[in-house]
């Protein structure tokens, strides 16, 4: 390989590097200032780079965060995986389903606060509703798959409200959880469940 090959591999590396630690900058920031009071001056400087740096790679706030959500994306496949595992579901006892799908998407929220300021909230502002539709629809696609299972005479209509109920309770519990202490936080998971075993009890008589 010749010097004049390698240079634009080393710029694309380097240009990669460079987009994954703006990201990183960018989790830190929506998680200590929320999405709304987040800037891009703001992302920029937790980066080390200046704002102009930064509009090299993203144009706006808005672009970053679909940047992070293609990244939580990427990253919520092996929570998927485990929480959403192959199993005999409907012989598996309701509790055990339930911790199963709560215990992987618990950790992964945990291990990643900036995805919570963004996309585990009822509120959700307008502009990352595009940005969370993919992982939005993977949640609910693998929850209903699951009513399927578990709550077969469940008429898909019903189904799908029920799997939207069920994510919204998910949702609105997860920054409760992610925030508690954590000595606290296996008190405040238990009752997310309780919450999702009390919907998801009747369903099945």
């Amino acid at each position: 390989m010749t010097v004049e090959e390698t240079r634009p591999r080393r710029r694309q590396a380097r240009g990669e590097r460079r987009m994954s630690e703006i990201l990183d900058a960018a989790a830190e920031v929506f998680a200590d200032l929320g999405y709304e009071k987040a800037t891009t001056n703001a992302i920029a400087a937790a980066a080390g780079i200046s704002p102009g740096s930064l509009y090299q790679f993203f144009r706006s706030k808005e672009a970053v965060a679909q940047a992070l959500a293609d990244r939580f994306t990427a990253q919520m496949r092996g929570a998927h995986g485990e929480a959403f595992a192959p199993a005999d579901l409907a012989a598996v006892d309701l509790d055990e389903v339930i911790d199963r799908v709560v215990d992987p998407l618990v950790a992964f929220n945990v291990a990643n606060p900036g995805f919570k300021a963004l996309f585990a909230r009822p509120d959700m502002p307008a502009g990352l509703a595009a940005a969370a539709a993919p992982i939005q629809s993977a949640l609910l696609g693998r929850v209903e798959a699951i009513l399927a299972v578990r709550a077969p005479d469940l008429p898909p209509p019903d189904r799908a409200r029920s799997a939207r109920v069920l994510v919204q309770i998910f949702q609105a519990m997860t920054p409760v959880v992610v925030a508690a202490p954590e000595e606290e936080r296996e008190a405040e998971v238990r009752e997310l469940k309780k919450v999702l075993r009390g919907y998801l009890a009747p369903l099945e008589d």
